[in-house]
């Protein structure tokens, strides 16, 4: 919500979660612990999550980037926290005005101060498939970063193509670098964006690279202001499509996501990328023996 001129009420970002929950979403990022200067449309997260409740079936989280957020978010019912860095040194300069050295040191005390109040923490890699101003990002960045997450308590770990650079191969690539360096057992997530198109080719790959968990955003909604012409994540009801076409269970009521969306699209005034809420869900058909 925060590329989006047009703001929802809190009434409206609640409704906008509970349609989610219904549809079997199992885990939301809700809420964003910023400052409210800086992204107004992520002013209300204290009263969002209040109003919303403890979720039984849905694991609700929230983005920190700093200590103050941490704060914030240790005095709410929150499920998870989840901290982002950039790997690259000019991204993370024009988006956190620091270096990712300086960055990783502080978001690591944030990491180690949530753990002692006993809150999971997801870390995530940004630009960890590339950056807009540097190019390629060497893959020894990338770990050394999520090493040193790691180490100060985070339990899972999302790698990010935050500007769309990301192809099939080298999601696949990464995947097994990744495994190679930490082995079966640490948590992987993947978020794209469908900058340049390849935002489900990817998320195919990953999947068939091993990975389960995957962000994606109602209606194809996100963008990153700090990112020349990024487009929003990869759509949700498209991915859920996708895999449910495909034969694979996702627990999701993909008709209830359509309508979610359908219902966004009129209270934000913008037409949304997503494919599946304009055509329809696809026939199914397969061959059994």
């Amino acid at each position: 919500m925060q590329n989006e001129d047009k703001h929802l009420s809190t009434n409206q970002k609640v409704q906008l979660i509970e349609n989610l929950i219904e549809s079997g979403v199992p885990k939301i990022e809700a809420v964003s612990f910023v400052h409210p200067k800086v992204v107004p449309q992520m002013a209300d997260a204290e009263d969002v999550l209040k109003q919303l409740g403890k979720q039984s079936q849905t694991e609700i989280a929230g983005l920190v980037l700093n200590r103050s957020g941490l704060e914030r978010a240790l005095k709410t019912n929150i499920d998870r926290v989840h901290i982002a860095a950039a790997t690259s040194d000019t991204f993370n300069l024009k988006n956190a005005r620091k270096t990712v050295k300086k960055g990783v040191n502080e978001l690591s005390e944030v990491i180690r101060e949530a753990t002692k109040n006993n809150q999971p923490i997801t870390a995530i890699l940004a630009t960890a498939f590339g950056c807009p101003y540097e190019g390629k990002v060497e893959r020894s960045s990338v770990w050394k970063v999520a090493e040193t997450f790691l180490e100060a308590g985070a339990d899972e770990i999302g790698l990010a193509d935050t500007t769309g650079m990301a192809n099939p191969l080298q999601v696949q690539d990464m995947i097994r670098d990744f495994r190679k360096k930490f082995g079966e057992n640490v948590p992987l997530s993947l978020h794209f964006h469908n900058t340049r198109g390849l935002g489900l080719a990817n998320v195919l790959a990953g999947y068939e690279a091993g990975v389960r968990r995957f962000d994606a955003s109602i209606g194809g909604l996100g963008g990153c202001p700090f990112a020349p012409k990024a487009v929003g994540n990869v759509c949700s009801e498209d991915m859920v499509h996708m895999f449910e076409q495909m034969g694979v269970e996702t627990g999701i009521d993909l008709q209830h996501m359509i309508l979610t969306s359908e219902q966004l699209e009129q209270r934000i005034e913008k037409t949304l990328e997503g494919m599946v809420m304009k055509a329809g869900a696809a026939f199914t058909h397969f061959q059994t023996s």
